[in-house]
Order: C-alpha cells, then structure tokens, then sequence
C-alpha cells in the first residue's frame, strides 16, 4: 500500500511510503461471518389416500342429547282407533258370525268368471300370434304359383307312364289301355293291403296319376315293371299294380294321388 501526502512548498522533496506484508498467519479469535436468514418453504398439502385416510376419525361418533321436560307411561289405552276393512269387504263377510263356507260359492263364482274371462281373451290373444306366425312361414306367392303344372295329354302315347317333377317329386301319369282299366276294376277289394277301388283312384279311367314315390322308405318305383305291370321298388321289392295299389312286398300303402283336374281342351292341372 503507498499513501503520499501533501507539505506546503516541500511537497515535492518528501515523500512517505509504506508497505505492508503479510505474514500468512491464521488469526487467534474467529470472526463470524455475517450470513443471511434462511426461511423454510411449507411442503405443499396434497389430497392423497393417506391423508385423507388421516383426517377421518379414529372413533366412532357419539351424540349425546337430554330432555328436561315432564313426560308419562300410559299402561291402559282406551281411545285408539283400530282400522275398518269394511269397504274392502264383500257383504258376504261382513257379518263376523256367519260362517265362509257358507257364502263360498258365490264369492268364488265372480273369481271364475274374472278367470274365464281373462283366459279367452288370452286364448284369442294367442291364436293372433300363433297366426301372424304361421302365415309367415307360408309360402310366397311365386312359390305357390309352381307349384301347380299343366300337361298336354295329348302328349303321352296309350300304354306308357310318363315322369313330371312336381313340388320336388317324380309325378307318375300313365296311359292306361281299356285291358289294364278292366283288370284293375276286377280287382277284390278284400284282397288289397290298403283297399281303395279303381274309381276311387281315378277320376277318368284312362289316366292314372299318383306320386312316383314308395310309400315303404321312399325309394322311386320302376314303372311298366313288377309282377302286376304296374309299379316296382327295386330298393325292397314292393309291387304296385296299374292302379298304384301295393299289391306285394313291405309298402303298407298305396301310391299317393296327388290333387289335380282336368281341362277342356287335353290338359292336365296338377296342384
């Protein structure tokens, strides 16, 4: 460190100087250092399982309360007013002396009729549903409309058996000769496992329609064949005569004559 200082006019002949020199030497007394206060932040609260677990009480609650105001025991109660059914009652049951089975039939002729009621009109109910339900399943209009066919008769020599499809099934109509109607018609009715008469089979002579299916396990019978010339399963060996009528074998009944009519001009309508 150097200082100079000022002496009137010998100012610029003198001057002082001073140094100092540290000597590196630790001093005896500590002098505290000043140091600011330090302030702690609060933790910031959070709403957590455990806190809020923390806050609810350990016990149970307990509310006490007093009253201070005069009160009585009444032992014997006269004025209490009991209920009346009455107006619920039926005039049968009114009377307390009168017995139930005395009056039951009358009472229950009312819940018969309530009964009776209720079940026709869940009955008619019912057959609504039951007939929107049917009616659905029923076939469609195109649908009904093939299932009717038409033959030319015209068509079919005397003496042959000629083969349709109908309704997904072989259709059977045979030209019959007037040896074959008369065989047929001669036959004993007593003598047939499933008796029909010819005239119940046909309603011209000459044709003879059925459904080419056997009646034993449903095999497709053979026509111009067997031992009678009519109809022959080959599946089980039933016999049919020319009349569709099972004469042999294990077919327990006749061929199938399916609904048809006939028109003017030499056609067939079957369905």
């Amino acid at each position: 460190m150097t200082s100079v200082a000022r002496a009137g006019h010998l100012a610029p002949y003198f001057k002082a100087t001073s140094q100092v020199v540290s000597n590196g030497l630790k001093p005896v007394v500590a002098v505290p250092n000043p140091v600011d206060k330090l302030v702690a932040q609060p933790l910031p609260k959070t709403s957590t399982v455990q806190s809020l677990h923390g806050a609810l009480p350990i016990q149970g609650l307990k509310v006490k309360h007093s009253t201070r105001v005069p009160s009585q025991v009444r032992f014997a109660h006269t004025d209490i007013a009991y209920p009346d059914f009455s107006s619920y009652r039926r005039k049968q049951t009114l009377d307390p002396k009168s017995k139930a089975k005395e009056n039951v039939d009358t009472r229950n002729s009312f819940t018969y009729l309530i009964a009776g009621a209720g079940s026709v009109a869940g009955a008619y109910a019912a057959k609504s549903v039951v007939t929107q339900f049917v009616s659905s399943m029923a076939a469609a209009a195109d649908v009904l409309a093939l299932a009717k066919i038409e033959i030319k008769l015209g068509e079919i020599p005397e003496g042959k058996s000629v083969t349709f499809k109908w309704r997904g099934k072989p259709l059977f109509i045979r030209h019959r000769t007037q040896d074959e109607i008369v065989a047929e018609k001669a036959v004993p009715i007593d003598e047939l496992r499933d008796p029909q008469t010819d005239e119940q089979r046909t309603q011209n002579p000459e044709w003879l329609v059925v459904i080419g299916v056997c009646t034993h396990l449903g095999c497709v019978p053979v026509a111009n064949a067997g031992d009678f010339g009519g109809y022959y399963c080959p599946c089980h060996g039933s016999h049919y005569d020319a009349s569709g009528r099972i004469r042999k074998g294990p077919a327990p009944l006749n061929l199938e004559v399916p609904p048809y009519s006939f028109l003017d001009d030499g056609v067939l309508v079957v369905g």
